[in-house]
């Protein structure tokens, strides 16, 4: 039984609804002032809503809910009151009542409120578990019948947003549900790239999307030209983490425009980001600027030179614009950058990358604290949104609207949970990455891969003749029969990219005017 505290001066005129609750199954307890309020809230630890008058001889609703908040921070208030005064709703609003109700308030406008303040979580589990359940038949029809990348995107956001809503409520079962539309969803997404990704390469191709070394040149370059652009660059951000940090920047920026591209493959930082900043694929990489590429193989750090790659593309597309490059890779360079940002104020392009996201795939895999803390795509975008909320990026984010910047955030590719482990032999130069192999004489299991034998079709260098890619699908991941059990013990139930899968491959560039 809902227990109810209804706090009036007046408590006698408010006699038919009382009986209207009580018929309705409530339990009423009546007071007519704020001190025997209090009391009976100290006393009463079962209430479950207090319906408080706000202009009360003595202590006044104002004064009362403040109180009442110091004993139970939690326990919904919803003021009442004859005023439309704009002061007193915002102190109201501001001691975090539940509701407000202007008088006279008539029966229904009572029910409606408990059951928004009571039942809410209920009302919207019933109500997203139906939806969903209509949802998934469209769903699964769309599955059956999905042959473009276009119509890929659409159903990857599909998925992400029922995920988002679905994990919020007490039925478990229908994110399971959905968890297993997801899986198939990756499987037959595995299958349209083995049989569509080397067409994306052609010379004229009408039906590829957006790849990571076009993106610049389609989707920013006409945003620099036209205004002073902030572009974020968070390294290994999927959709589905945008969408939740998505409510923050909407307190500073405006959503124009949302370009949803493909990440080349590899889904690695050392391919898709410099790719992006370069303008060009691997292989083109490697012919125009050796100095600046590096094959997995070689020694050295692998994105050393985005901004030379980043200051040679703005030539080759004629954008004579001052501009500035920082990588973030650690909590002090972010706060350097936050504190000093009003210096990037002349500049026409100010690019970030911010590797947090990336780290914490990394850390967690190595770390068992941060295995706890992500344990699964729900708590892995927490804890993305938790950092973002508490970052330096914010604080730049919110300099950068102050100053009237434009707003660009992508990333470079994904990551995926991977919990199926496949076997794979080489010889010693091939690459280390779990997604993904290069080198020669690889040995693996057919069904698991999408082999490239001649890499320059899909815009890879050859790091020698005989050498191929292999691609992971779905949530596999590579391991080599040496000491194999330890291997997939060590790996499974961690967060890695580099192969193919919806969440690695379909992310986000989108556009934001400053409000």
């Amino acid at each position: 039984m809902i227990n109810i505290l209804w706090v009036d001066d007046e408590i006698d005129l408010l006699k038919p609804h009382i009986l209207f609750l009580e018929k309705k199954g409530y339990q009423v307890t009546t007071s007519t002032n704020g001190a025997d309020a209090i009391d009976l809230v100290k006393e009463q630890r079962k209430l479950d809503i207090v319906f408080l008058d706000e202009n009360m001889p003595g202590l006044n609703g104002i004064e009362t809910l403040q109180q009442l908040k110091t004993i139970r921070p939690n326990l919904p208030v919803v003021m009442i009151t004859k005023s439309e005064e704009e002061y007193i709703m915002e102190e109201a609003i501001g001691a975090k009542i539940a509701d407000y109700l202007i008088k006279p308030v008539n029966p229904s406008q009572i029910l409606l409120s408990l059951k928004k303040n009571l039942d809410h979580s209920r009302l919207i589990s019933q109500k997203t578990t139906s939806n969903y359940q209509q949802e998934f038949r469209k769903i699964s029809m769309d599955l059956a019948m999905v042959n473009s990348y276009e119509e890929w995107i659409d159903l990857y956001k599909k998925l992400v947003h029922w995920e988002i809503e679905l994990e919020s409520i007490a039925d478990t079962g229908m994110l399971e549900i959905l968890k297993a539309q997801k899986t198939e969803a990756n499987a037959l997404f595995f299958k349209f790239i083995r049989n569509n990704y080397e067409d994306w390469f052609k010379n004229g191709s009408d039906y590829s999307p957006i790849l990571s070394h076009q993106l610049f040149r389609k989707v920013i370059a006409p945003v620099i030209k036209q205004e002073k652009t902030l572009l974020i660059v968070i390294d290994n951000l999927r959709y589905d983490q945008l969408r939740v940090m998505e409510p923050i920047l909407n307190s500073y920026y405006k959503k124009k425009e949302e370009v949803t591209f493909f990440s080349i493959l590899p889904t690695a930082t050392q391919y898709a980001r410099n790719a992006i900043f370069s303008g060009l694929t691997p292989s083109e990489m490697e012919k125009k600027h050796p100095n600046y590429w590096k094959n997995d193989t070689d020694e050295g750090g692998k994105n050393l030179y985005e901004n030379e790659f980043l200051t040679a593309q703005l030539k080759r597309l004629n954008l004579n614009i001052k501009h500035d490059y920082f990588k973030i890779t650690s909590l002090n360079k972010g706060k350097d950058l936050a504190n000093n940002f009003n210096k990037i104020k002349e500049n026409d392009l100010t690019v970030v990358v911010y590797n947090f996201v990336d780290m914490l795939s990394h850390s967690r895999t190595e770390m068992d604290m941060i295995k706890e803390l992500a344990g699964d795509d729900k708590a892995y975008r927490s804890l993305t949104l938790s950092w973002f909320n508490n970052s330096p990026l914010l604080e730049m984010i919110v300099k950068a609207q102050e100053m009237g910047l434009k707003l660009i955030i992508t990333t470079d590719h994904g990551t995926i949970n991977v919990n199926k482990a496949s076997k794979v032999i080489g010889t010693k130069e091939i690459t280390t990455n779990l997604r993904y192999k290069t080198g020669r004489s690889l040995s693996y299991t057919d069904k698991d891969v999408f082999a490239i034998d001649n890499p320059a079709q899909v815009g890879l260098p050859s790091g020698h003749m005989t050498s191929k890619f292999i691609f992971a699908k779905e949530d596999c991941f590579f391991a080599y029969p040496n000491n194999f059990n330890h291997f997939v013990k060590y790996y499974k139930n961690t967060y890695q990219h580099g192969g193919i899968s919806l969440e690695e491959m379909i992310i986000p560039c989108v556009v934001y005017d400053a409000k």
